[in-house]
């Protein structure tokens, strides 16, 4: 109420609804991890295109498996991912690329080194010029002879960057500064030692600036491509946030995919161990390549499925993975089109992006709609018997119809093995649970420190049951009616006075979720002549 009531009147207030939307997470933001040509290693970026990863990675590389993955992502109707670019040092072979400018004191050159590892900073050329502006020097205290401008190229013909009114004095256009926090080119490794650089000078007749050693200078240090990645490459430290831990920078993501380092290799069986757990802390799904020695199926039925045993991707953290069977095979532009065999993920990325987009979350990514773009055939055609026997292991297949062509033909989790008989045996269950579950850890923050009592418990029964509604009219749940999908349950038989003393507050969400119709069976019969009573 208003904090003095003065004067006999009307008195206005407004008060809050306690109703705090829940918004749904983002579900198909894929996650790559790997080697690439160029861009910032160990630092996970988001792109929105095949165009955005080509600008900031160099676009595709036939040393690269990452590189394709990630097109045929986009082939299949992907949107958001986030690229992680892995770099492993090749002996004493330098990683970064560096410009030694000569300076005005011929014992003190302006070194520069190359942002990104690897050889796409060899092609970096640098210019200096001294057409600054005296303005800027009186502003910042400085005389117009401190400053200079650095303009860096890309050649042949690359992207440009221009940096104006650079200096070497304490100012806010010292030159390191400035160039860690505008430039995607280049820094200053040790500004202690840095020169005040020369202007460089006109070029020659016929040539340009960026090809005439006069008006532009080169790398000096040539820089070395990354080292093939180990197992090690490819976990990175925690601690450090790299390799795969590099994802520990960034907010979210739902599919996480892990490309071989080379096209016909696999990945080490302890890093797909390690990335199954990450993704369970994450509430995110491990789209998993079969491996290259997977030709036949019965091979891989073989011995109760023991290669898909010796994969180390078993218990209920398996709940979080799912295994897709054959490889693809498709053009390589590169290669004159010559076609090659990939791994998957990418494009299975793609096709559940775009059945979460086009159905939801909770349909299977799988059925004749499920359609893969962007490729020729498939590696090991398979049969209807062959599908028959990798399906109840939990192998979902990719298939090729008549008319329909390659599609996804196979909807379960790595717990999906009718042995096993789990909750999650089906991806579109499983990663509905997920998406539910980020998004009322992200949608119920507001609650923490609340008084634990009947009112808070209605605000979130309230906000969860308007959540949990919202998701049942889109056709998310089982069920006729809400009491048949769904339930919210918070008050004083999930939050008894003991929880409340230790700061507790118990919610317990329940869900029907809808199960894929794997088998459509068909009954036939012959209608008996009819009896004239």
């Amino acid at each position: 109420m208003p904090l003095a009531l003065s004067y006999p009147g009307v008195y206005i207030e407004e008060i809050p609804s306690g109703v705090r939307t829940i918004t749904g997470v983002a579900t198909s933001i894929a996650a790559f991890i790997g080697r690439t040509v160029t861009g910032p290693v160990n630092d996970p970026v988001t792109i929105s295109s095949f165009a955005d990863f080509e600008r900031r990675f160099g676009g595709l590389d036939v040393s690269y498996p990452l590189s394709y993955a990630v097109q045929q992502f986009y082939q299949n109707g992907g949107g958001r991912a986030i690229v992680v670019r892995l770099y492993k040092a090749d002996g004493g072979n330098a990683a970064n690329a560096t410009i030694k400018i000569a300076g005005t004191d011929a014992s003190k050159p302006l070194l520069l080194t190359a942002l990104s590892p690897g050889t796409a900073g060899n092609a970096l050329r640098a210019r200096v010029d001294y057409n600054v502006s005296a303005d800027v020097a009186t502003k910042y205290g400085l005389v117009k002879e401190d400053l200079f401008n650095l303009t860096v190229r890309q050649t042949p013909s690359g992207p440009e960057e221009k940096l104006l009114n650079l200096s070497l004095k304490e100012s806010p256009r010292r030159v390191d500064r400035v160039l860690a926090t505008d430039s995607g080119f280049v820094s200053i490794a040790d500004f202690s030692t840095a020169g005040f650089p020369k202007a460089h000078g006109d070029p020659d007749p016929g040539n340009t600036l960026w090809n005439d050693d006069k008006a532009s200078t080169k790398v000096v240090d040539a820089a070395f491509d990354s080292a093939a990645l180990d197992e090690a490459a490819f976990k990175g430290e925690l601690a450090q946030k790299s390799g795969l831990y590099a994802l520990e920078k960034t907010d979210l993501f739902n599919l996480l995919c892990i490309p071989p380092d080379e096209r016909d290799g696999d990945v080490p069986v302890p890093v797909y161990q390690a990335a199954l757990n990450y993704c369970v802390k994450r509430r995110a799904m491990l789209v998993v390549d079969a491996p290259t020695g997977w030709k036949d199926a019965n091979d891989v039925f073989a011995n109760s499925g023991q290669k898909i045993t010796d994969l180390g991707l078993n218990g209920t953290n398996a709940r979080n993975a799912a295994l897709f069977y054959p490889r693809i095979v498709a053009q390589d532009p590169l290669r004159g089109s010559q076609t090659d065999v990939f791994v998957p993920c990418g494009a299975v990325a793609g096709v559940m992006a775009r059945t979460d987009g086009q159905r939801g979350v909770w349909k299977a990514p799988a059925g004749i709609d499920a359609a893969v773009n962007g490729i020729v055939g498939l590696e090991t055609p398979l049969t209807d018997d062959e599908n028959g026997l990798l399906n109840p292991l939990g192998v979902n297949c990719l298939r090729t119809f008549p008319i329909i062509g390659p599609v996804v033909w196979g909807s379960r989790t790595m717990r999906g093995a009718d042995l096993l008989a789990d909750d999650y045996k089906y991806i579109p269950v499983r990663r509905l649970a997920l998406f539910i579950e980020e998004s009322l850890y992200r949608g119920t923050q507001w609650a923490v420190f609340e008084p634990n009592d009947e009112p808070l418990w209605a605000q979130i029964r309230l906000n969860i049951g308007a959540f949990m509604h919202d998701l049942f009219r889109r056709g998310a749940f089982q069920g006729q009616t809400p009491a048949a999908a769904y339930f919210v349950k918070c008050d004083k038989d999930t939050t008894i006075q003991n929880d409340i003393n230790l700061g507790i507050v118990n919610i317990i969400v329940g869900f029907a979720p809808l199960k894929p119709a794997e088998f459509v069976v068909v009954q036939i019969q012959q209608m008996a002549g009819q009896v004239v009573a």
